[in-house]
């Protein structure tokens, strides 16, 4: 099965066997580890370095996290040599069957290329591309964004500025706070 990357939504990184009995242990990329077990269909995608192992559809029958990683036991996947040998794969699911969010909640794969553009004073600029996005800590979610110049910026991504998302048009309104963007790109200069 031949498919782009895009296609694909990673949930989990097998890292290594996990007990006697072909489970594995898994570090979690998703927000919904307790819906492992209910997904219709899940892939194992074997790593880029593989040259023989094909991804297939596996199933999950049953799951608990540990340490803050999943361990994951698969239909027909029954002894510790088996589990290595799903050392390396990803789990992961066709994009189209990631959980509903709720409200006005996004995705942050789908942030990732959709260009930011500051409405502030009635003014349309492009501040330039998503190509990251820094989970909330102490503060909000920052959005990495690549300005047009080539500059590394950090935007808050707090609803307090936020105008409009459209994702499929790869474009997300902000109303910024007058000297956001112009301070890091000052900064920037003046360090080279």
């Amino acid at each position: 099965m031949t498919v782009s990357p895009e296609t694909w939504v990673l949930l989990a990184h097998i890292v290594r066997p996990q007990g006697r009995h072909g489970e594995v242990l898994a570090d979690i990329f998703t927000d919904f580890p307790e819906h492992f077990a209910q997904r219709k269909q899940l892939f194992l995608r074997p790593p880029a370095t593989s040259r023989t192992d094909a991804m297939r559809e596996v199933k999950v029958v049953s799951h608990w996290l540990h340490k803050g990683r999943v361990v994951l036991k698969f239909a027909q996947v029954d002894s510790m040599a088996e589990a290595e040998n799903l050392r390396g794969f990803d789990l992961v699911i066709p994009r189209e069957e990631r959980m509903p969010l709720s409200g006005d909640a996004v995705y942050v794969s789908d942030l990732l290329g959709v260009r930011v553009i500051d409405v502030s004073r009635g003014g349309f600029m492009d501040a330039g591309e998503i190509t990251d996005v820094e989970p909330e800590g102490p503060g909000p979610a920052m959005l990495v964004v690549r300005s047009p110049a080539g500059d590394e910026i950090l935007i808050p991504f707090v609803r307090a500025y936020l105008r409009k998302i459209d994702l499929e048009g790869k474009r997300l309104e902000m109303d910024l706070p007058e000297g956001l963007l112009a301070v890091q790109t000052s900064s920037q200069d003046k360090a080279d």
